[in-house]
């Protein structure tokens, strides 16, 4: 059996979740765990973190209806879902279906929502773009529209969020626009007596330092996992990465001076040393782009990687270590004194954690602990 595995601490997860929750003063903390857990295994992640009772997520939030479904079918009944996506009208029998609710994102859904006949309360969440450009009803028309939407009296708002496009870099001139922005609705609102339920904006960037965004509860994404979303953010609430990832040693060879490793040719040996390869390559989430850029961890001691990084398989020169088949390799993680982390290989591929995470693919068996 392949020993390629990504180890996924759930101790760690709930230790990252309940410092978030500490350090926003116990306001609910929405636990975003779109695309798998980001990597981590969405039905592991909820399940463990249900175990935490009174103090577990008040929702989950999903990028796809169908995520949302697949948590229900694991027995995760009693905590609401948020789709972020837009809502597609045909979908909404499987919203009431399974008690999930839906993001409201324009005026085309408002209008398809205005049309049907609901026999019950149909719960949903109303995403403002105050600046995000992505998807939302756009800020100057969020009152208009939702006055709109409430036309229909079935519909019942839940919950106003919007998503922050700079809240994890160091200038946050545009992020304090963005929440004006949507702080003016909100009073708009207010002033008409609107009822729209828990008002969320704090991703993870303004979880750590946009208190003032924080309002009825916040959503963990990235923080939850053991990063911080960016190297311009403050590192104000401790995080312990989530996600080992562990191979071991497939072959050694004693390859003399000189010697071209792997595609292309791109490594020679400096000079008489012990190559070994790893049973992991890009079809399990090693970016080609790593390619004699990055190390591993064997016996408490890093070994450069060497050769092009091919789709099953990567080489490391370990000198004449004392290293034999079988051997742990870690290639993100700790041993005693030595660690490697995701933001190691960001500042290499000029990336961010989340598509490193993400990207550890299907074919890594994940085991938790």
């Amino acid at each position: 059996m392949r020993l390629t595995r990504a180890e996924i601490s759930l101790s760690n997860l709930k230790f990252n979740y309940l410092s978030i929750r500490k350090a926003v003063k116990n306001k609910p903390v929405l636990a975003v765990v779109k695309a798998d857990a980001y990597g981590h295994g969405l039905i592991e992640v909820v399940a463990a973190l249900e175990k935490l009772e009174n103090k577990k997520p008040p929702y989950y939030g999903v990028a796809l209806l169908e995520e949302a479904i697949e948590l229900r079918k694991a027995k995760i009944t009693s905590s609401p879902i948020l789709v972020f996506a837009p809502l597609k009208i045909d979908e909404v029998d499987f919203y009431q279906k399974h008690k999930i609710i839906p993001t409201i994102t324009s005026l085309y859904e408002i209008t398809k929502l205005n049309n049907v006949n609901f026999k019950k309360k149909f719960n949903v969440h109303i995403n403002i773009d105050t600046g995000m450009g992505r998807v939302g009803i756009p800020s100057k028309n969020a009152v208009k529209l939702i006055l709109e939407l409430l036309k229909n009296r079935m519909i019942q708002i839940d919950g106003i969020y919007t998503h922050f496009a700079t809240s994890d870099e160091k200038n946050k001139s545009f992020a304090i626009i963005q929440l004006n922005r949507f702080n003016e609705i909100i009073d708009v609102l207010r002033e008409k007596k609107i009822s729209f339920g828990n008002i969320h904006a704090a991703n993870s960037g303004a979880i750590l330092d946009l208190p003032e965004s924080h309002f009825d509860m916040v959503r963990a994404g990235i923080s939850m996992y053991g990063y911080y979303p960016s190297n311009e953010t403050s590192e104000s609430i401790k995080l312990k990465p989530v996600m080992s990832l562990i191979s071991e040693v497939a072959t050694i060879s004693e390859v003399p001076k000189n010697t071209s490793v792997s595609y292309g040719r791109e490594y020679k040996t400096k000079s008489d040393t012990k190559i070994i390869s790893v049973p992991i390559g890009y079809a399990d989430g090693i970016n080609r782009g790593l390619t004699n850029k990055m190390f591993c961890i064997i016996k408490n001691k890093k070994h450069p990687q060497v050769g092009t990084i091919t789709m099953d398989r990567i080489m490391f020169d370990i000198g004449n270590a004392p290293v034999k088949i079988g051997d742990k390799v870690i290639l993100l993680g700790n041993s005693k004194s030595e660690n490697i982390n995701a933001v190691d290989w960001c500042g290499i591929l000029k990336t961010i954690p989340y598509e490193i995470t993400c990207g550890i693919s299907k074919r890594v068996l994940r085991k938790y602990n």
